[in-house]
């Protein structure tokens, strides 16, 4: 059974007397708490997507008592953030990753079974229920799923391959069939795979893995030669990748997103250090030689934000102008917004996110009507993780970037 707690509106009036605009406002903007009644439960989310009806659906993991991987958990929320219906799926899949990908009409994610590390693809309607689980075949069969991205119908998956000891991209059709591959040494030794394993077992640092595509290259954000690099690269290339070398485990990028070309949006860390970079240029090209090291890319630093944060980044439009829109935990525990011009990269605003329990981002999405929805974990009593939602309408993004 789950309940949710509604902390504010921005409007409280008597329903007897409240006028429409003051009704539609109200329903645009509100914060959830997903609570629930089983005390030693352990729930956090890993993507929202904003379902035809206009309500959402959250993938998330919980914690399971018979394993040290994480189970699968989804949850449908209606469109003023009302709790729905959620499952918690069986313990089958462990191990989920985001994003959720969507194509033609469903919704996907890769999991993988607890025993002998079987990839899966899991299907879900828009109600939140898995509708076909697909187990995938060829070279992407086994193997730690760290990423995935949505690659015109098809997906890309980052993973680890435990016995080879390398970082894998795979190329992975609705079928679960695995079309392309190419795997990137790790180095040898225990000292990476020990990082790796510790972030699928949630027993130590989260790293921010990614895979995506950029100006006809896919990329991925992982291990590569014992450090935490940006690498670009093609499966029909077999010369050296276009490298942006991170430092050892201290090192990299947190988020990245394309932009246009070579063009992207970025954050990094450094020892700790976070770094805003909205109008970033790299070398996706094969040239046998890398790129600079994510240092000499200077970005805007912000001492506010906690070690290493997590950071997401979407583009949107606000005041009919094109921005890019970060969102990272701050060390006082509340989420911040900073938006920053598509075109120049100029900051045009900020906005923070939560009170009294501390907050963590997870995902976030603009919504169907303008505005946005920033999904991410609080913890109830400070100590129960519950999944939360903060969903800001269009006319209060315009008050924050302007």
């Amino acid at each position: 059974m789950k309940t949710y707690i509604q902390l504010f509106t921005l409007i409280f009036l008597a329903a007897s007397c409240a006028k429409d605009a003051d009704l539609a406002t109200d329903q645009a903007n509100f914060t959830r708490i997903y609570d629930s009644n089983k005390f030693d439960a352990s729930y956090y989310p890993i993507d929202i997507k904003q379902t035809p009806d206009e309500g959402f659906l959250i993938l998330g993991g919980r914690r399971l008592t018979d394993s040290n991987l994480s189970g699968t958990y989804l949850m449908k929320i209606d469109k003023l953030g009302a709790y729905v219906s959620d499952l918690e799926v069986p313990t089958d899949k462990v191990g989920p990753i985001g994003p959720l990908l969507e194509t033609n009409g469903k919704y996907y994610f890769f999991s993988m079974t607890p025993v002998g590390l079987n990839i899966q693809l899991c299907e879900v309607d828009a109600n939140g229920g898995i509708s076909k689980t697909i187990a995938v075949v060829g070279d992407a069969a086994i193997g730690y799923p760290a990423a995935a991205f949505n690659d015109n119908g098809n997906f890309l998956l980052l993973r680890y391959d435990n016995l080879k000891k390398e970082s894998v991209v795979d190329l992975v059709s609705t079928a679960g069939v695995t079309t392309n591959s190419k795997g990137f040494s790790i180095g040898a030794g225990d000292g990476v795979e020990a990082q790796f394993i510790t972030h699928f077992t949630r027993t130590g640092r989260q790293f921010p893995f990614q895979v995506g595509k950029a100006a006809g290259k896919y990329f991925f954000n992982g291990f590569y030669q014992y450090n935490f690099s940006l690498v670009f690269a093609d499966f029909a290339d077999n010369s050296k990748p276009a490298i942006v070398f991170g430092q050892a485990a201290n090192g990299g990028f947190s988020s990245i997103v394309p932009l246009d070309g070579t063009k992207f949006a970025a954050s990094r860390f450094n020892s700790g250090d976070n770094y805003l970079v909205p109008n970033a240029i790299f070398k996706t090209g094969a040239d046998n030689k890398s790129n600079f090291t994510d240092e000499d890319l200077a970005g805007n630093y912000l001492p506010e934000l906690s070690p290493n944060a997590t950071v997401r980044i979407i583009s949107a439009t606000v005041n009919g102008k094109d921005i890019i829109l970060y969102g990272s935990n701050t060390r006082s525990k509340q989420i911040s917004l900073y938006g920053y011009d598509k075109a120049t990269g100029k900051f045009i605003g900020s906005r923070y996110l939560g009170f009294s329990n501390p907050f963590e981002i997870a995902a976030m999405t603009t919504t169907k009507d303008g505005g946005l929805a920033v999904c991410g974990t609080t913890y109830v009593a400070g100590r129960f993780p519950r999944i939360c939602l903060f969903k800001i309408s269009k006319d209060e993004l315009a008050k924050s970037f302007k």
